[in-house]
């Protein structure tokens, strides 16, 4: 059965959920170290350099959800 990409049955919305809270919870260093690092910069610097420094922390939050996703499915056996 195919859904539209913003409607999810019942179980995917569970599994939404379950991956997001923790995702939340193991991404705050990254988060906080994103705001830290906007934080410090003038506005003359928020591209270039700092702009790739943030991608790269949002890559390893991006690295972590796809971790969260795929444990969670092995632990389920899917």
């Amino acid at each position: 059965m195919s859904t539209r990409r913003d409607e999810l049955t019942a179980e995917q919305t569970a599994e939404a959920e379950r991956i997001y809270e923790e995702l939340r919870r193991g991404s705050e260093e990254e988060l906080r170290k994103i705001a830290r690092l906007l934080a410090s910069k003038p506005d003359s610097q928020l591209f270039g350099e700092t702009e790739h420094q943030v991608r790269d922390l949002v890559h390893e939050v991006g690295a972590k959800a796809m971790r969260t996703a795929a444990e969670g499915r092995k632990k389920r056996g899917t």
